[in-house]
């Protein structure tokens, strides 16, 4: 046996040395053709060499250059690693190009030298070249694949029950953000993701390996409330993306890493367990870390100082290798291109609807869709190669693009391409995994397209909340029909005429002014020198033309308002007026949102931290458009249309998560499907929720 060990040993290191020796002779090829190519760079002394001597020399400045990224390079993005991640990947290309010069410096041949600019190009090249080489070389050995796919993720080994040679099978989640289920259906339709086809429909000896099916969010369907449900098992009182609250006079935002430690603390203690991946779990990419021990780009704990965080260990995982470095960073910079172009294009088709794409977005949407995207799966690569029992992802580029470009444009089915090839890889490296590995798909919410509120009414939620209040507007704002009307509202209602400061009545510039927030096409209004909610009797006799002039608009679908009388009421057009609890699918103001809407209202009204008025557009069933409060032409986080219809796409090795014709509801409910399967075959063992345990003493 010990024979047996040695000489698989040596022959591990024979073939090592041979794919080095590989490498380095391409490298050097490779150096030599842009020394023929490049004007700046050169690799012999002023008065000629011969070829011998050249070779030497680029031999030399290869294998120099070789040493220095395998040895410095990981050294300097740790260094990095407080610089923004953006602009690291944008000073990949100088760090890489003073490498070679330092190389051709240290030659021993002293010859070699090149200007800094070429010696960018230079190095790019070089690194590229040596990664696919090295690449092609290794796919040929399993075990030396599998090394270096692991090494871009440079996990530490041994560290928890779930490690290589398990023979129990790992679950990986991996998120598309906003990715609702018909889009999903129609991209698998068209082609556009093979990956994902292959896995539901049958094949010559096989038949599918997945099944497909929707899921309903809760009434707020964003990422935040969807997460936490999903990662910690409550989204309680999470009404919206980002909410007013009055106890800290604090605004929360899902995506703020303050609010998301916050939040992700106000689980915990609701729920009292730590998460869904508490045993050898990694959570990557994500808002929350679901009680992870292994962390990389999270949101809840990067507001953190200490050894503790890891949530920027992705990155130097990733960028600790200046082939990947280089191969993102150039992908980085064709996607600004590509943003660039085709928003251009969408301008001059006077494309409809459409919004600003301007300023920093280019750059932010490369991140996403790139950076976001390499570094994350990588990460998951790492995990699945360690063996680890359970991970959860999220991949934000689809959800990105759409809401700029559209949730059906054809930029957002690019992206969807992109994110199948991902899905395309982690299989791939599933089969080289020390223990076999259930891959689920899932998005966390949809997208329902349509144009601004402000595009077809010519002023903001914000504004035409300011308008029923009395409040000063812009000029332009008056001049709107909209604008006019809650004017004309606010003059009926005071029986006198208001002022052309905009003052409504003597008392309505010292009080303080209503906080206006949007979450898609949901919107929020509070009233901060309020300390309480307010109740429709509160508001009616400050402002009375206001619930009026929102419940009437033809932008706004419902309005929901605590009562004295009836505990809340759900306000529509033209006086339509229900108590919360009489609240019914289909009927009265919530007639066009469909199943499950009544009950998504009521639980939100149950929060603490709703807002005094809570706002949630126009929603046309005929075409599932949606008006949204942001500059957003694919937006999400209230009722209406595809938003609410995200998809879950899971192994037909585990069990169904709902009885025949029962239907997902709500986040906190995939959090218990999601245990139940990592129990399954003997998979890590998850306490049991409160719930759970309650569900299953009642069975």
């Amino acid at each position: 046996m010990r024979c047996g060990v040695g000489s698989g040993r040596l022959r591990n290191l024979i073939s090592g040395v041979w794919r080095s020796i590989a490498v380095w002779a391409v490298s050097t090829a490779t150096m030599l053709v842009l020394a023929g190519i490049l004007p700046d760079f050169r690799l012999q002394s002023a008065g000629g060499d011969s070829a011998t001597r050249i070779a030497v020399t680029a031999a030399a400045g290869a294998g120099a250059f070789g040493l220095l990224s395998s040895l410095v390079w990981p050294l300097l993005v740790r260094l990095l690693l407080l610089v923004p991640a953006l602009v690291l990947g944008l000073l990949v290309f100088f760090l890489n190009g003073s490498l070679l010069l330092v190389a051709l410096r240290i030659n021993p041949s002293g010859r070699g030298e090149a200007a800094p600019e070429t010696a960018v190009v230079v190095a790019a090249v070089m690194s590229a070249v040596a990664s696919a080489t090295g690449a092609a070389l290794a796919v040929r050995d399993d075990d030396a694949y599998r090394r270096r796919l692991y090494r871009l993720a440079d996990r530490r080994r041994g560290h928890g029950p779930g490690q290589a040679g398990a023979v129990t099978p790992g679950t990986v989640f991996v998120q598309l953000d906003g990715v609702g289920h018909d889009v999903l259906r129609a991209a698998v339709d068209k082609g556009l993701m093979p990956a994902v086809a292959s896995w539901l429909t049958p094949s010559e000896g096989r038949g599918p390996t997945h099944r497909l099916t929707a899921w309903r969010t809760d009434w707020s369907s964003q990422t935040g409330a969807s997460q936490l449900g999903i990662l910690h098992g409550s989204n309680h009182d999470v009404p919206a993306f980002r909410w007013y609250e009055k106890d800290s006079r604090e605004v929360m935002v899902c995506n703020r890493p303050t609010s998301a430690a916050e939040l992700q603390r106000r689980a915990i203690e609701r729920t009292g367990d730590g998460g869904l991946l508490t045993v050898d779990g990694a959570s990557r990419g994500n808002l929350f870390s679901g009680g992870a021990d292994q962390l990389a780009l999270v949101l809840s704990v990067a507001a953190r100082r200490g050894r503790e965080n890891r949530s920027r260990a992705g990155y130097f995982a990733y960028f600790s290798d200046p082939a990947n470095a280089v191969r993102t960073a150039l992908s980085f910079v064709a996607e600004v291109g590509r943003e660039m172009g085709q928003s251009t294009r969408a301008r001059l088709a006077g494309q409809r609807p459409r919004v600003g794409r301007g300023g920093l977005y280019p750059f932010v949407r490369a991140f996403a869709t790139v950076v976001e995207r390499d570094v994350v799966v990588a990460a998951v690569i790492g995990d699945m190669l360690a063996g680890r029992d359970a991970v959860y992802a999220d991949l934000v580029a689809y959800d990105e693009v759409a809401h700029h470009s559209g949730p059906h444009s054809r930029d957002a089915e690019k992206v969807l391409q992109k994110l199948d090839r991902s899905l395309a890889l982690l299989a791939q490296v599933a089969e080289h995994a020390p223990r076999p590995y259930r891959i689920v798909v899932l998005s966390d919410h949809g997208q329902s397209p349509g144009e601004t509120f402000r595009t077809r009414y010519g002023l903001s939620l914000g504004n035409l909340v300011r308008a029923g209040c009395g409040l000063p507007v812009p000029r332009r704002v008056e001049s709107t029909h909209s604008g006019a009307e809650a004017r004309a509202a606010v003059r009926a209602a005071l029986h006198r005429p208001v002022e052309e400061n905009g003052g409504g009545h003597p008392a309505a510039h010292r009080r303080s002014e209503p906080v206006v927030l949007a979450s898609g096409n949901l919107g929020l209004v509070s009233f901060p020198d309020v300390p309480h909610r307010m109740s429709r009797e509160e508001i009616d006799r400050r402002h009375p033309a206001l619930l009026p002039t929102l419940a009437d608009h033809p932008g706004v679908g419902f309005v929901l308002v605590r009562s004295e009388e009836h505990g809340g009421v759900a306000l529509g057009a033209h006086g339509a007026e229900i108590p919360v609890d009489r609240l019914a699918d289909g009927t009265g103001p919530l007639a066009a949102f469909g199943p499950g809407a009544a009950d998504a209202v009521r639980r939100t009204h149950s929060f603490p931290h709703t807002a005094d008025i809570m706002v949630n557009s126009w929603y046309d069933p005929a075409s599932g458009e949606v008006l949204a409060f942001e500059e957003q032409i694919g937006s999400h986080g209230g009722l209406g249309g595809d938003q609410g219809r995200p998809f879950l796409l899971w192994p037909l090795t585990l069990s169904a998560p709902a009885g025949d014709g029962a239907e997902l509801v709500g986040a906190e409910r995939l959090h218990e499907v999601f245990r139940h399967w990592l129990r399954e075959c003997d998979g890590p063992q998850v306490p049991l929720s409160g719930r759970e345990e309650e569900n299953e003493r009642a069975a």
